[in-house]
């Protein structure tokens, strides 16, 4: 545990994960700096950071010229970005909350799970087993929408022990880790993603390899052998813990066939127990399998709850069936992978909506896809690239989400399916693809 009394700590960008480490450093006895780049009289909680003793100031340069002994970086903030380049050049540590957390925290049982795809689905049946076994001492945080930090705090963890804690941990959270050391670790799969934050997919796959790169012997990474990337990464970049395998293709440690999941050689439970859909799903749940397991979790007690699963928001969530045609939210769909992955999901024939924030991620993969989809409906920032890349000019561009669901439910015919899965992030039109499943969904419901 480091002791963080009377250190001096910039805290770079507020937003949740910001507050929350502020709340937890004053709380260690640290002096706070905290610096956002919007008008500091438009910060909801400026009263009470002022009551704590935080001192409040914009991004200008003498900032970033004051001593500190450690800054705390809000994870969405670049740091290829002038003033993080420069608090480096000066010997300052820069890390993000999750590291901030971890480090002073008392010991704790740490479930990483990270990928490109499916982490809060399989976070979040992870923390449903893992709370069915301990009741009082599972939670699950990260990237799901709750820091790490909240979770000490709420919790007590800087002198309780032995929690068991399912973080979703993103690529950007990964970036300015030290010490942080999971108990088991997965990361799901590998695509491409995050080109415009990360400048190259090399440098964001082995952003997620960091996950794993301070575990030891006595940890569980689980490998999901049927992801030819991340066979290539973790052979680059080697596991030091115990592997466990996982597969839904060919025999593996954690295996399914097309009828039933397996365990270490033994049947486990039917397939058609499970409610989400689509073989993407069945990847999720062994990963979770295998770390429920690998923390001790009765098989028994695994089934159950996996049995009674239904899914999350916002990930091929079914939102309702109007005259024959059924909706789902796919908000969640913030890359190419994950727009593919919902598609396969389907045998009926599907009205896409897609569009969002240009990201610039190659769409190629996608085109394999397109015989099940009756048609394509851009819009937003990357609507016309979509558009023009995917259909050669022959979709359907529209100017927002809104009139792109009027012109799928004015297309769509019994039997059909309408999907939002945009392929990229919402940053464009919403401030989170929350906010974006949330409309799209009143929108439904409103037909």
């Amino acid at each position: 545990m480091t002791d963080y009394k009377n250190k001096h700590v910039l805290v770079l960008g507020l937003a949740r994960s910001g507050l929350a480490a502020i709340r937890l450093l004053v709380k260690l006895g640290a002096h706070v700096t905290a610096t956002e780049s919007k008008p500091l009289d438009t910060i909801p909680e400026r009263d009470e950071l002022q009551a704590l003793g935080v001192t409040l100031c914009g991004q200008t340069p003498e900032v970033f010229e004051a001593d500190y002994d450690l800054c705390v970086k809000n994870p969405g903030i670049n740091g290829k970005l002038w003033f993080v380049q420069r608090l480096r050049e000066r010997g300052i540590p820069v890390i993000t909350e999750i590291e901030l957390a971890f480090s002073a925290a008392a010991p704790q049982h740490y479930v990483a799970v990270t990928g490109t795809n499916g982490k809060t689905t399989s976070a979040t049946l992870l923390y449903e087993i893992l709370k069915a076994d301990h009741p009082l001492t599972a939670h699950v945080t990260g990237n799901i929408g709750k820091a790490l930090c909240e979770t000490v705090l709420e919790n007590d963890l800087l002198t309780n022990n032995g929690h068991y804690i399912v973080l979703e941990i993103s690529n950007f959270q990964l970036l300015d880790i030290v010490s942080f050391r999971p108990e088991i670790a997965v990361i799901l799969n590998l695509a491409p993603d995050h080109l415009d934050f990360m400048g190259s997919e090399d440098a964001y796959y082995r952003s997620k390899c960091r996950v794993y790169e301070n575990m030891t012997a006595e940890d569980t990474f689980l490998l999901n052998i049927d992801d030819p990337l991340l066979r290539e990464y973790t052979e680059k970049l080697p596991v030091p813990a115990k592997t466990v395998t996982f597969s839904t293709t060919r025999p593996a440690d954690i295996w399914a066939d097309d009828r039933f999941v397996y365990a270490f050689g033994r049947l486990l439970f039917p397939l058609s127990i499970l409610k989400i859909v689509g073989r993407h799903n069945v990847q999720n749940v062994l990963a979770c399998v295998g770390a429920a397991l690998a923390l001790g979790v009765h098989e028994d007690l695994v089934t159950k709850v996996v049995a009674g699963f239904k899914g999350v928001e916002h990930r091929i969530e079914f939102v309702r069936e109007v005259g024959g045609v059924k909706y789902y939210n796919d908000s969640k769909g913030t890359n190419v992978d994950a727009t593919v992955t919902a598609l396969k999901a389907f045998s009926s024939p599907v009205i896409l909506l897609a569009g969002g924030h240009e990201k610039g991620l190659p769409v190629d993969a996608l085109k394999p896809y397109l015989s099940g989809v009756k048609a394509l409906i851009g819009y937003g920032e990357c609507g016309p690239r979509l558009i023009d890349e995917l259909t050669n000019g022959e979709g359907i561009l529209v100017k927002d989400l809104p009139e792109a669901l009027a012109r799928a439910h004015a297309l769509a015919a019994p039997g059909d399916v309408v999907l939002l899965s945009p392929t990229t992030s919402s940053y464009d039109q919403y401030t989170c693809f929350e906010e974006r499943g949330e409309h799209f969904k009143a929108l439904v419901n409103a037909l």
